[in-house]
């Protein structure tokens, strides 16, 4: 038994990094979640936030947009020359694909700096995308309403997750200790 861990240490390692990280944050984010104050946004700050910033993107594309606070539930309308199009949940502000992304490269992380860096500058590609995804989304299902299982469910979640994945690749491939060691 212990020869089989001395020979899978590395793996055990990145798996329970990973776990680790990833538990920590999701309940740091859980509990900021359970606790963040709806009254000033709605129905929390990122998502408020991620909400404001698709509607001024959407502006500018030339769209008469508004997002209003959704009076059933906790999310935020998109509505696009009067008409409700799309609603903003706490699930499409990106926090969670970040902390999957942040646990990842610190399971694999390098040197302090490099990983710090990289986990600054990845977040924030993420989160971009992300914005740039919901408004593509909601441009979408504005001008394509019948196609809206596929754009929501199929190709707008495989953008995002397809460029952490990327990120993922590129930071083993470039960055991380396990490179480094092979080269």
């Amino acid at each position: 038994m212990k020869a089989l861990f001395s020979k899978y240490k590395a793996v055990i390692r990145f798996i329970v990094t990973f776990l680790l990280v990833y538990v920590v944050l999701s309940f740091a984010y859980t509990f900021y979640l359970q606790y963040s104050d709806g009254s000033m946004y709605y129905p929390d700050y990122f998502t408020h936030l991620v909400s404001i910033q698709t509607d001024n993107v959407l502006d500018a594309l030339g769209y008469q947009s508004v997002v209003v606070p959704h009076t059933d539930e906790p999310s935020v309308k998109v509505i696009i020359n009067g008409t409700y199009i799309a609603r903003i949940i706490e699930g499409c502000n990106g926090w969670s694909v970040i902390i999957l992304f942040i646990s990842f490269v610190v399971a694999f992380s390098a040197r302090l700096k490099t990983t710090l860096i990289y986990l600054l500058a990845g977040s924030v590609l993420i989160y971009v995308v992300n914005l740039l995804r919901i408004v593509m989304l909601t441009v979408g299902l504005y001008r394509y309403p019948q196609h809206e299982h596929i754009l929501h469910n199929v190709i707008f979640p495989f953008v995002i997750y397809g460029l952490v994945f990327l990120l993922w690749v590129f930071w083993v491939n470039r960055f991380s200790k396990l490179n480094t060691k092979n080269v």
